[in-house]
């Protein structure tokens, strides 16, 4: 069929504000949002992470107010990273069950049982170096991560996590096999239902500054590339998202989101499984800090990026804007 102007004017469609919202193809819902929890040792810690404003290091009393009041406003899903007091070479704090995380995971449930509660499984806040595992020497003195050493600490991180309530454990080392030897061990100790949301697609990215800091994880020394996907290449993505689903993965990750959204697109065409997408640190700091120097709106740029997200293919979107958007959408 052709049409032409005058006869037709797509702007007809749009000069209403009723219209535009019946005809709008991508709906946001407070159940679209993970919201990240930094939570620390201490009581009565509420520290705002600098580089991150509005987001917060927190002890696990006052990370339970704040999950309270976010269930209160209607959002149901946490992710919780770990800050120890506590860091050595192996990084054992990790799967200590009276850390904080797991103390916060056991309120959640014991309080409000409605929130999912998402743990992230990792090392590198854990690790006196920084990094994501267990450390080796390579043949000419260099040090790098030790994928298989690495695989036991990550299950018995995961198995900790889900023994004191974590409804989903989301392995974020990107070592290889790392799905399938937390699979097991789940499953071993009768923790059969416990999901796995993999950060399958993870890009060694430069917007992850923010929240090295607010998880108090940069590396000593280089940098996390060897494990990390590079941003080059695009195609490794599915050769992770295939290898962890068939590892057992039940949801998968990409991440970051807002700079990767053809790799979004492309993961959710060729795997019709529940696909998860991060709003990163940096992602999420750049907007704050154009909006107070007054180059954007925040709200409205928020609410754009976040729509593009979900339009590229995301269910689920984690972003340090999920209180807010809550708010946004309400309004």
């Amino acid at each position: 069929m052709t049409t032409r102007f005058p006869t037709t004017r797509l702007r007809r469609l749009r000069y209403h504000a009723t219209l535009r919202d019946m005809l709008a193809e991508t709906h946001l819902t407070r159940n679209d949002f993970i919201a990240p929890l930094f939570v620390r040792e201490g009581e009565g810690v509420r520290r705002e992470i600098a580089s991150m404003p509005g987001q917060y290091q927190l002890s696990v009393d006052t990370a339970m107010e704040t999950v309270r009041r976010w269930a209160d406003v209607g959002l149901r899903a946490v992710l919780l990273f770990g800050i120890p007091d506590r860091k050595d070479e192996a990084g054992s704090e990790a799967w200590n069950d009276a850390a904080a995380v797991q103390r916060l995971a056991g309120e959640i449930k014991a309080q409000r049982p409605e929130v999912l509660v998402v743990t992230d499984v990792c090392l590198c806040e854990y690790t006196s170096h920084g990094h994501c595992g267990t450390l080796v020497e390579r043949p000419g003195g260099a040090r790098d991560v030790d994928n298989d050493a690495t695989l036991e600490s990550l299950a018995r991180t995961a198995v900790s996590h889900a023994r004191r309530g974590a409804d989903v454990v989301a392995p974020s080392a990107m070592m290889d096999g790392q799905i399938a030897a937390i699979r097991q061990a789940l499953d071993a100790e009768g923790l059969a239902t416990t999901a796995i949301l993999s950060y399958a697609v993870k890009f060694a990215s430069g917007m992850y500054g923010p929240f090295r800091d607010a998880a108090e994880s940069p590396p000593s020394f280089g940098d996390r590339r060897t494990y990390q996907m590079d941003y080059r290449s695009a195609g490794q993505a599915f050769r992770e998202a295939e290898a962890d689903l068939a590892e057992g993965a039940d949801l998968l990750m990409v991440k970051p989101a807002a700079t990767y959204l053809d790799i979004i697109a492309a993961v959710k065409r060729q795997f019709p499984v529940p696909l998860a997408a991060y709003h990163v640190s940096g992602e999420y700091a750049a907007i704050k800090a154009a909006a107070r120097l007054g180059w954007l709106d925040e709200r409205a740029a928020a609410l754009e990026i976040t729509h593009a997200i979900k339009r590229a293919g995301a269910d689920l979107i984690i972003t340090y804007f999920a209180e807010d958007l809550a708010g946004w959408i309400e309004g």
